[in-house]
């Protein structure tokens, strides 16, 4: 169902997850500013507010002193330095996150041209599940998926059973 009403496979995936672990009419902190799946969730019927792009691991104060059911974080994580600040520092008591994972056969990403479009960790499964834990998570749900491009070449052919994306549903212990 969701393939087919969504713009590609990664939206698909995360709106099929997020219903499968979080009420719709939730309120929901988004890590990030405003974009296109924090729309997709309010059409779902989530409430939504995004956060206003500072710098979280400067600056932790938008994920304190909020009353919101949940957080979301998706493709946020590997952008911090200290990401562990900022899952330490959420006061909800639920969390939705996905990361794009490491893959041994293509390097992380740095954009040539954007200073904060970079990763500066891509993440093994274990070491995210880890990260979670040891800031105070514990992980109710998980799933990985991949994320083929329209390409030609031995990478591509890889990304076609090689995981790329990992999402994670966790509570506060």
């Amino acid at each position: 169902m969701y393939e087919k009403t969504f713009p590609n496979k990664r939206y698909a995936k995360t709106a099929q997850f997020l219903n499968e672990v979080l009420p719709q009419k939730s309120s929901v902190l988004d890590l990030g500013i405003a974009n296109p799946f924090s729309e997709i969730m309010k059409k779902e019927g989530y409430t939504v507010t995004n956060t206003s792009g500072e710098d979280l691991d400067l600056n932790t104060n938008a994920v304190k002193n909020t009353t919101v059911d949940a957080v979301t974080a998706f493709e946020i994580f590997e952008h911090l330095l200290a990401p562990f600040n900022v899952l330490k520092a959420i006061e909800a008591d639920k969390l939705v996150a996905s990361i794009p994972l490491k893959l041994w056969f293509s390097p992380a990403y740095q954009s040539k041209t954007d200073k904060w479009d970079r990763h500066y960790h891509e993440f093994e499964d274990w070491q995210f599940d880890w990260l979670l834990e040891k800031a105070g998570w514990e992980i109710k749900k998980r799933e990985k998926f991949t994320h083929p491009v329209k390409k030609l070449g031995f990478r591509p052919i890889l990304r076609l059973f090689t995981p790329r994306y990992y999402l994670v549903y966790a509570e506060r212990k």
